[in-house]
């Protein structure tokens, strides 16, 4: 684990579009191409408005990107929830990204049939190659939840599947999630953290006792090397251990 801390949410995510087109870079160097998986929710949208501007747009070639989701929301395309649609306003429209690049989940299709699509999608990409994404984006919420990795669910004991629906009950809805084993095999993987609601669960995950059913961001631990945490001030207001 590496630790980014920066004063405001604005430099947090200033890091992060750095060490985003760092690595993205050094994969197309090596591979000819690259695969990211993508987070939802709020934080990230600031993220994808700052790789698509001008600052950023003329920095990573874009074409060699392949695009994923680590997550989606059980509502249509056209829903605002929806993480596909947030993405594409924020950074493929904008970029103009071959809509080939893109690896929606497809939420026309039930939970659990969304899933098992998805999973197939991941399959094709990476055909005869291990699956191993280059660069993983993810979030953390004040539940201490990843992708849809939430509290109390049997999701966190999901060791065969990468993809799974699951139905989480303190919101009465379903989600579609890749799975921490498949993350987990990832080169590497960013989270994104900002604001003071963000701090006890980044302690809890970070410095907390070992608890996976109640701070579930404890599963991610790479196969190989370490998670970078970009946080701001407040976010880690509460690390005892932290670069100073």
């Amino acid at each position: 684990m590496e630790l980014h801390i920066y004063k405001t949410a604005d430099e947090t995510i200033k890091g992060l579009a750095d060490f985003f087109a760092d690595t993205v870079n050094a994969a197309i160097e090596t591979n000819g191409k690259c695969a990211v998986v993508l987070s939802g929710g709020n934080s990230p949208k600031k993220l994808y408005e700052l790789l698509a501007s001008a600052a950023y747009s003329d920095k990573i070639p874009w074409s060699k990107i392949f695009f994923f989701f680590g997550d989606e929301r059980n509502v249509p395309f056209t829903d605002k929830d929806n993480n596909g649609l947030m993405a594409k306003q924020s950074l493929f429209e904008p970029l103009n990204i071959d809509k080939a690049k893109i690896f929606y989940i497809n939420t026309s299709l039930g939970p659990d049939e969304a899933a098992a699509d998805y999973a197939k999608k991941i399959q094709w990409y990476f055909g005869k190659d291990p699956i191993r994404f280059d660069l993983v984006l993810l979030g953390l919420g004040d539940n201490a939840h990843t992708a849809s990795l939430f509290p109390h669910t049997k999701v966190l004991y999901e060791m065969k599947k990468l993809v799974s629906a699951v139905y989480i009950e303190e919101i009465n809805a379903y989600r579609i999630t890749m799975t921490a084993p498949l993350i987990n095999e990832s080169a590497a993987v960013a989270f994104l953290v900002y604001g003071e609601s963000k701090a006890p669960a980044v302690f809890n995950i970070l410095e907390g006792e070992k608890n996976i059913e109640r701070y579930p961001a404890q599963l991610i631990d790479l196969s190989e090397g370490a998670a970078d945490w970009f946080l701001d001030e407040a976010a880690a207001a509460l690390l005892v251990n932290r670069p100073h």
